[in-house]
């Protein structure tokens, strides 16, 4: 169980280095103008995307996913500590989510967003990553 546990965080940080920095491409992209540039921003999104941040989610959800279920369920009910974390990893889903519908709109160059809204916007998994790891670490409840 220590391996899956290993390769479980392997692929968590993977997935965070995605969700930190595809947000800050974002960023860069949302105040680009010229061609060269704006190109060259769409082939770093998608590869970003497609080749490390969704690779590392399935990878992190389905090792996650053993651990979870290699517990017995009766003590999932006193453990409000992962009901917490459970509850933010998937936010941190629909988060990615989002990303790839932002990711969709600067491909066909419809991005309505400011480069001060995608500032904003990726902060939140910074938030989220705390409370999961506190969450994870402390065992508040």
């Amino acid at each position: 169980m220590l391996w899956i546990k290993a390769f479980h965080l392997i692929a968590v940080i993977a997935w965070f280095a995605g969700l930190f920095y595809l947000p800050r491409l974002f960023v860069y992209h949302a105040t680009t103008i010229d061609p060269i540039s704006i190109d060259r921003f769409k082939i770093m999104e998608r590869r970003l995307f497609f080749g490390i941040m969704t690779p590392a989610a399935v990878v992190a959800l389905v090792l996650g996913l053993v651990m979870l279920f290699d517990y017995a369920w009766v003590t999932y009910k006193s453990m409000g500590w992962l009901h917490l974390k459970l509850t933010l990893v998937i936010l941190l889903f629909v988060y990615h989510y989002y990303c790839w519908i932002f990711l969709k709109q600067f491909r066909n160059d419809q991005n309505h967003h400011s480069s001060k809204f995608y500032r904003v916007f990726n902060e939140l998994p910074t938030l989220m990553l705390i409370a999961i790891v506190v969450a994870t670490i402390v065992k508040p409840f």
